[in-house]
């Protein structure tokens, strides 16, 4: 190699401290090393110098461009003023904090931020909870659009400001702005397609996202202190995509075994197995009931259990679609699980 490449002066900044000195990039160093053996050894050849000291300052400057291109690769390692090795070009790209790894294969993006994961049982599969002030952050140039479309700014300026003072107006259009727009969720490291999926936000108090249990199995997250990325999909065609393609709602299934990956794990196992025991002996035993009205008022006054064993009356469909009412020897748990059932001559169960 007779000609070796230098880099813009952009990757290799001088940048001026108080006081009238300068910081320099270790690139700067490795290149001025390389620089000076080079002029020398020119100086060395014009001079007609003996062969053992020109070879010796060659050595010396393969070593210098040796150490530009990978510092401690060969021979010893190159320290700065501080005894700390220099960077070399190597360095600036290999590793987690290097070119490919860190700019290029993932980038810092506008509209999305982060938090910690909390349980929300109480929401829809396709649903996840957005804390308030993260929701007004991220749809902030959709609020800033609906405040001026609505004459209660005129300006980006006076609509920041209703924004920073949080006021009631604010709060009621980051409703209508949140509405019908969906939020990606991601929890690192995504492994497979379902890593990242899309759901209606809705928002709550509070600073931790809340997620529905039944997409735990998928993201592989539990609530133990686990956070995950929020996005916001900006154009109306990455809306519907989200909505179509990484709705949970659409991802029942793995994709890589078509088994499905949305099923009850845990306490919500527990509590099924839990409303259909049946036991001997408890209060309200052989008591009948015409509807879940009597039956909900029955176990709010304690005058049977969950377990109790009752009759009850309880309506489904025959294969004509027509209501069709039996009486049942079950309990209240079961009955209470069967409301919760579709109404479909397809889906058969025993009470």
């Amino acid at each position: 190699m007779k000609v070796v490449p230098v880099i813009p002066p952009d990757l290799r900044p001088l940048v001026p401290l108080d006081g009238g000195r300068f910081a320099t990039s270790d690139l700067n160093d490795l290149y001025r090393r390389v620089i000076n053996r080079n002029n020398r050894l020119k100086r060395l050849i014009e001079l007609r110098a003996p062969g053992i000291i020109v070879r010796n300052e060659k050595r010396m400057l393969q070593e210098a461009v040796d150490a530009l291109f990978d510092n401690g690769r060969r021979g010893r390692v190159i320290t700065g003023a501080n005894k700390r090795p220099l960077k070399s070009l190597s360095d600036m790209l290999k590793g987690k904090q290097g070119r490919f790894r860190q700019n290029l294969l993932g980038k810092r993006v506008d509209y999305s931020g982060r938090s910690v994961i909390v349980t929300g049982p109480e929401l829809k599969l396709h649903q996840c909870g957005l804390p308030k002030k993260m929701a007004l952050e991220l749809f902030k140039p959709f609020i800033y659009a609906r405040l001026d479309a609505k004459g209660y700014s005129s300006t980006v300026k006076q609509a920041k400001k209703l924004v920073e003072k949080e006021r009631p107006e604010v709060w009621d259009i980051l409703d209508e702005v949140i509405r019908e727009h969906p939020v990606l969720l991601n929890r690192a490291p995504t492994l497979h397609r379902l890593g990242i999926q899309a759901f209606e936000p809705i928002l709550i108090e509070g600073k931790a996202i809340q997620l529905h249990p039944l997409v735990c199995t998928a993201f592989n997250a539990d609530f133990d202190g686990d956070q995950m990325a929020v996005h916001v999909p900006l154009s109306l065609e990455a809306q519907l995509e989200a909505r179509v393609l990484m709705m949970s709602t659409n991802n029942i299934l793995h994709p890589a075994s078509g088994a499905p990956i949305i099923v009850p794990s845990q306490d919500m196992v527990l509590g099924l197995y839990y409303l259909s025991i049946v036991n001997q002996n408890e209060p309200g035993e052989g008591m009948v009931f015409a509807d879940m009205g009597e039956l909900q008022h029955a176990l709010e006054t304690k005058a049977v259990t969950l377990h109790s064993k009752i009759k009850g009356r309880f309506r489904t469909v025959d294969a004509e679609g027509k209501v069709v009412s039996k009486i049942h020897d079950t309990t209240p748990g079961r009955m209470i699980i069967g409301e919760l059932l579709p109404k479909n001559v397809n889906v058969p169960y025993e009470l």
